[in-house]
């Protein structure tokens, strides 16, 4: 019943260790693309699988496989208790709690985790591999919290829930429903895992949960700042702004690319303007407020460090971050760190700051639409009736909060560091944090973004007949026509029509179709 149709795009796994884009994440995520493994990766991981199973035999004393974790690193277990050994290690470390991540967040969690054991030095069985891919296509979502990880040794809390549901314990989402993971497996003809040593830790070590949920909120974060000029430019018609500062001259003469192209972005949004034209010989303004005439500045510098964050992430969906790691030409099993979530961390941080200076500019655009001081001979906080109605008075006092709270979460969780494991893990990343601060500027962003727009297109309505230029129209047509948002001729109830607009934000409505976004 929750299978994906066979109709589904098909997302295979190869055997060369290779990232996957954030484009075929969200696929697989959201359940577009059903997900398959190669017969070359089973080749992969069976070597791998079998330098363990040497090392079992021959009794050879190796970190993870037969000896405690952490501070308990020191001691042996013996061979009747090493399935218990990997059995006590998910079970322990399952204590996560808060609200659970999104279904799509843990799906991208669990094909980021399927990627790291396809490269084959986790030393796990085939048959893990598949189990994940089954409850995939299946449907079969762990619930996993989203609070409990520091972000090394990886994600150990998120993903020990999963690896708990694929044991047939904790719980999982079935349809729009929490069941038991074993009553959810079974009704998918789904068998649990039985951990065999080392398989525990390989599914437990890693960054996926960070990765599962900064992908898919670098995938907004990506999209708004391609909407963002379709919006600031929609702002800069309404106040019979001059396009004259986004001359490709000026920005090839500072040589950054993500300015050049919304630079770009924003002249052709902006080609075929009446507005423009009808104050061109007569407009006495030199330039326009910054929040105008540098949107390329500012967008553009967005656009390259969010480029620089996406190619961090992507490069970690193809990654070991398993300890330790299994290399299966010599047989070498060694124990290092690349569980620790630094790099995601940094990048998550950094594209937090620069989607609340999104949101700044974005305040400060639409403060001049309603500022009667500001808005350039447009009625007072657009209201229709000044005074008797509010107008927009009061969304952008909604933005301004909004902006105020994004402003709170752009601190960098990465700059934190609390000693755990009894000292021996005493550098943490604090990166599941950074990912989830992240994931919550992006709901204000994108919140902002709607009401901005709302406000743009109602500036708009002052300026009639006269048209705006072609992506400005095309965006205005979505708004009121696609969307079915009507103009605000009189004060009414926005707040669900903000939300509405921010998920067609979201899930794309406003792109421009004049640039590529990811």
């Amino acid at each position: 019943m929750h299978t994906l149709e066979a109709s589904k795009l098909l997302f295979v796994l190869n055997a060369e260790p290779s990232p996957i884009s954030l484009g075929h994440v969200a696929d697989v995520a959201l359940g577009i693309s059903r997900v398959q493994i190669s017969d070359a990766i089973r080749s992969t991981v069976a070597k791998s699988r079998k330098v363990v199973d040497e090392i079992v035999r021959d009794h050879v004393v190796t970190y993870g496989i037969n000896t405690g974790f952490g501070r308990l690193a020191d001691v042996h277990i013996p061979d009747d208790e090493l399935k218990q050994l990997q059995l006590n290690l998910v079970r322990s470390h399952a204590v996560g709690v808060g609200d659970p991540m999104s279904i799509a967040e843990t799906r991208a969690m669990m094909l980021l985790r399927l990627n790291v054991l396809a490269q084959g030095y986790s030393g796990a069985r085939v048959e893990a591999l598949e189990l994940l891919v089954d409850m995939l296509n299946h449907r079969v979502t762990p619930v996993v919290p989203s609070q409990g990880s520091v972000g090394a040794s990886g994600d150990l809390a998120p993903l020990a829930h999963l690896a708990l549901a694929m044991i047939g314990e904790g719980e999982c989402w079935y349809g729009d429903r929490r069941v038991p993971s074993l009553e959810a497996l079974e009704r998918e003809g789904l068998k649990p895992l039985v951990l065999e040593p080392k398989e525990g830790l390989a599914l437990l070590n890693g960054t996926q949960a960070i990765g599962g949920v900064g992908c898919l909120a670098l995938i907004r974060a990506l999209r708004c700042v391609h909407v963002a000029d379709v919006i600031g430019a929609m702002t800069l018609e309404a106040l019979t702004g001059t396009p004259t500062a986004f001359d490709p001259r000026i920005h090839e003469a500072r040589r950054h690319k993500g300015q050049i192209a919304s630079a770009k972005h924003l002249m052709l949004l902006l080609e075929g303007s009446e507005i423009r034209d009808s104050h061109r010989e007569n407009d006495t303004r030199v330039q326009d407020a910054y929040c105008l005439r540098c949107m390329p500045q500012v967008h553009g510098a967005a656009r390259s460090a969010l480029n620089h964050a996406k190619e961090i992430m992507e490069a970690e969906t193809g990654a070991a971050t398993d300890n330790p790691l299994v290399f299966s030409d010599n047989g070498d099993v060694i124990s290092g760190g690349n569980f620790h979530g630094a790099p995601l961390a940094y990048a998550l941080d950094y594209a937090a700051i620069v989607m609340t200076d999104l949101l700044s500019i974005s305040e400060r655009r639409m403060d001049r639409l309603v500022n009667p001081d500001t808005n350039e001979g447009l009625p007072p906080f657009l209201s229709a009736h000044p005074g008797t109605g509010s107008g927009f008075m009061m969304p952008h006092v909604t933005v301004a909060a909004l902006l105020n709270e994004c402003k709170v979460l752009s601190h960098p969780a990465s700059v934190d560091s609390v000693p755990t494991s009894g000292g021996k893990e005493d550098h943490v990343s604090m990166g599941m944090t950074s990912a989830l601060k992240f994931r919550k500027i992006m709901d204000n962003v994108e919140r902002g973004l709607a009401i901005e727009l709302l406000a743009a297109a109602e500036g708009l309505e002052y300026r009639r007949p006269l048209r705006a230029g072609s992506g400005v129209e095309r965006a205005h047509r979505t708004l009121r026509i696609a969307c079915d948002i009507p103009r605000v001729d009189y004060d009414r109830y926005l707040a669900l029509e903000i939300e509405q607009i921010a998920r067609e934000i979201r899930r794309g409505a406003f792109d421009s179709g004049l640039e590529t976004i990811l």
